[in-house]
């Protein structure tokens, strides 16, 4: 009984309950129906709004673009008037101008149509004076002719021989007439040459009195006995024999009293030789070891006197700013000799010369007297060196930065090139007095002999000459010429070109007169 009610109380219960869920479910249901048709409402009120508010939108664009192209269209439309009146004005500017310039041509052609009407005029003028002219000449040449007739029989010659008797007689007259004048020339040019270069060269030569002494190969040294020869040639000859080689002379010890000769072409060398003697003489102390020490001082010695004899040289001629080395240089040529003409002293003379030429000339003595003192500057140094001293020198002055003159001047001074101022002139000038003053040089007997040899080939070679003869040491050549193949005109020629052929052909110092004499004898007997 208590089961069944309490059964029956937890059915009504869960009745209750389903009721309530259910209720609960459609009201939720409802609710969400009413939600839904009032969002579907709202929606639909707000779509409608913005279909009319986008009408509205283009509606009102459309207005607007309407508009727009309105302007446009007018504003094209006045810009197309403005440029077709543009145009327009253009084209009646154009148009005028255009009637201008045919005015222009139709006026010039007016007056090419006068001018060439002119030239007809004239054309036909001168046709006819060409004609006219044509006539004459024919009638001119047939009188030439005539007259050519008259003239070949009068004169008994054809025009050829005639015209070769012409120009024989104008050629003879105009040689005379050349030979004349240049005989003119030759006398006046050497009267005036003559004057300045006696003034120049006596000038200079009167300030410039160096002393020259003729250097031998040899050297003599003194010995303060006769025993002493006996120390210096040592055991077996030991001593002479360190002592010549290590100078490189040779000692010749014979039968003259104490004395010992060094010989030897090189004079450094002979030098060191004498030096290194004289003191193992002093000393006493004479062996191979001690000769090898003694000769190497002897050789420092030697660079020493080198250069105080070229600081010596550079202040007595008076130049400054030369090279150590080119000094020391000019000290080596104090132990040189050319023809036996010492080559230092030499050069000092040729830069004082060129110095006195050049102050007589204007020019720069300073510069001058640098370009006389090492115008020989290759000879220092030409027997270790190959090439000839101008070359060698002209090297040494380009190594040590001289000036461009001065170089010109070494390499000019013997014409092995074209000089390119007037102080290479002076240097050449005063090179050549100071070689070929009386005394200053030694030449050999058979440079000597050759010299006279080639001259007189040289003169002998010309036509017409007899015979010649060179004389005053080659200073002057006489020339016989035969009379009758060489007239007083032709003279004057033969004697330029004979000059003119030493000067190419052979070398000498100073110059050489070229003496042409022609002679007429006639010989009878009165028996």
């Amino acid at each position: 009984m208590t089961n069944g009610m309490f059964y029956v109380a937890a059915m009504g219960k869960m009745t209750t309950v389903i009721i309530a869920v259910v209720l609960i479910v459609a009201a939720a249901i409802l609710s969400w129906v009413i939600s839904a048709a009032r969002q579907r409402k709202i929606f639909e009120t707000t779509v409608g709004s913005a279909e009319v508010k986008s009408r509205e939108i283009i509606d009102e664009a459309l207005k607007e673009a309407a508009e727009k192209k309105r302007e446009a269209l007018l504003e094209a439309k006045e810009e197309n008037i403005a440029a077709k009146n543009e145009l327009e004005r253009e084209a009646k500017e154009r148009r005028a101008e255009l009637r201008k310039a045919e005015q222009r041509v139709q006026s010039k052609e007016e007056n090419l149509d006068k001018k060439t009407e002119a030239l007809e005029k004239k054309e036909q003028s001168v046709q006819a004076r060409d004609e006219r002219l044509k006539k004459k000449e024919q009638e001119a040449e047939e009188l030439v002719r005539q007259q050519q007739e008259k003239l070949e029989q009068l004169s008994g010659l054809t025009k050829e021989q005639a015209k070769e008797f012409l120009i024989q007689s104008v050629t003879e007259d105009a040689e005379h007439d050349i030979a004349k004048r240049l005989r003119e020339i030759n006398a006046r040019a050497k009267e005036d040459a003559t004057k300045k270069a006696k003034e120049y060269i006596t000038t200079a030569i009167q300030k410039c009195a160096a002393d020259h002494v003729s250097e031998t190969s040899i050297s003599v040294v003194s010995l303060p006995n006769d025993e002493m020869k006996g120390r210096i040639i040592g055991r077996e000859g030991r001593n002479i024999r360190a002592l010549e080689q290590a100078t490189g002379v040779e000692l010749i010890i014979d039968d003259t009293p104490e004395a010992v000769v060094i010989s030897g072409f090189d004079l450094t060398r002979r030098e060191v030789a004498r030096i290194a003697l004289e003191k193992l003489i002093l000393d006493g102390r004479i062996h191979p070891a001690r000769i090898e020490e003694v000769v190497k001082k002897a050789q420092k010695e030697v660079e020493e006197i080198m250069k105080e004899k070229g600081e010596a040289a550079i202040l007595e001629v008076g130049v400054h700013g030369i090279h150590p080395e080119l000094v020391r240089l000019l000290g080596k040529m104090h132990f040189r000799a050319s023809y036996g003409q010492n080559a230092l002293k030499h050069s000092i003379e040729v830069a004082h010369l060129s110095g006195l030429l050049a102050g007589e000339l204007g020019l720069d003595v300073r510069l001058a007297k640098r370009a006389g003192l090492l115008h020989d500057i290759g000879k220092s140094v030409d027997q270790e060196m190959e090439g000839s001293h101008v070359q060698i020198g002209a090297e040494l002055c380009r190594k040590y930065k001289e000036n461009a003159t001065v170089i010109n001047a070494v390499e000019s001074h013997h014409g092995d090139v074209e000089p390119t101022s007037l102080i290479s002139c002076v240097v050449q000038a005063a090179d050549a007095i100071s070689a070929a003053r009386p005394g200053a040089r030694r030449d050999t007997l058979e440079t000597y002999t050759n010299r006279l040899a080639q001259l007189e080939e040289i003169t002998n070679s010309f036509k017409g000459v007899d015979k010649s003869f060179a004389i005053q040491a080659g200073r002057e050549v006489r020339v016989m010429v035969v009379p009758e193949q060489i007239n007083d005109d032709a003279m004057v020629v033969l004697a330029h070109d004979i000059a003119k052929r030493i000067e190419d052909e052979m070398e000498y110092p100073g110059q050489i007169k070229v003496n042409v004499i022609r002679e007429s004898r006639t010989v009878d007997y009165a028996k």
